[in-house]
């Protein structure tokens, strides 16, 4: 539990952790206990890197309020809009638009490996999760795997054992005396071991029977139906990793993760400043 300093009458201290404001943006001052730091130039960076961001993850999935109010939850994750267009003849030519979606299992996120480039500090990570599974309204018009479709109504996707491989781009910023990390960029790979779907209302509810037989059919083909739906899954994946990096990093320095960070001044050779 923390507290922000300019309020009167609470004391600074609160179990250890420190808030600091700079032009309106709060931040933490002081370690907190679950943050392993580690050197950059140290042999076992690697794995020190990696035990200190689960470290810091597990504590955004308890709930880090200053991270809640702008991100909300980690589980279920809350996605307004996705629009989606896929033009491969040979695997579905197709429009799909999301909404209200709902995404759940990046609270049993595991982080596997965490390499950090001694470069220009950007990441690599091995992410893994059980089981995520969306939730949310469609709207559909086209073809996968030649059945051709169109409707518009609640649907799921439910895939097991996704590995991903994120590799996330970073820029150096000072702020109130400490560095921080920008992520400018999230890219994802994916693997799974299984996907589950279903979509209501195909073909505008006209046929029930063709409804379940073609929702049958996508899980029987689910590696195809995969890989027709890979861009949209993917970029969800990779909206929601960058959008919750940048709130995670934004109220943690840098230097807490990595003893040895440099500067901004140091790395690009002129101090770089956050413009929101």
């Amino acid at each position: 539990m923390m507290q922000r300093t300019h309020i009167i009458g609470l004391p600074i201290f609160w179990f250890c952790f420190v808030l600091g404001y700079v032009e309106g943006l709060a931040f933490y001052t002081e370690k907190p206990s679950y943050i392993e730091s580690c050197r950059i130039q140290e042999p076992d960076f690697t794995n020190c890197s990696t035990r200190s961001i689960q470290g810091f993850l597990n504590e955004v999935i308890k709930g880090i309020p200053e991270i809640e109010e702008s991100f909300g939850p980690i589980d279920p994750m809350k996605q307004d809009q996705l629009t989606f267009t896929q033009a491969d003849r040979d695997v579905a030519i197709i429009s799909t638009n999301l909404t209200n979606l709902e995404i759940r299992g990046f609270g049993k996120m595991v982080v596997k490996e965490s390499r950090v480039n001694k470069t220009d500090f950007s990441w690599m990570d091995r992410i893994y999760i059980p089981r995520m599974r969306m939730d949310g309204n469609y709207k559909m018009i086209g073809h996968i795997l030649l059945v051709p479709l169109r409707g518009s109504g609640r649907m799921f996707m439910e895939l097991d054992d996704l590995e991903i491989q994120m590799t996330a781009k970073t820029r150096l910023y000072e702020k109130g005396g400490y560095t921080f990390y920008n992520v400018t960029e999230a890219k994802a790979k994916l693997e799974i071991s299984r996907l589950k779907v279903n979509f209501e209302n195909l073909f505008n509810g006209s046929n029930k029977q063709l409804e379940r037989d073609t929702n049958q059919f996508f899980n029987d083909h689910w590696q195809e139906f995969f890989e027709a739906m890979r861009p949209l899954i993917v970029e969800t994946v990779e909206r929601t990793l960058l959008d919750l990096l940048k709130k995670m990093f934004n109220v943690m320095p840098a230097n807490f993760f990595v003893e040895d960070i440099p500067t901004s001044l140091l790395l690009y050779g002129r101090k770089t400043r956050l413009i929101a």
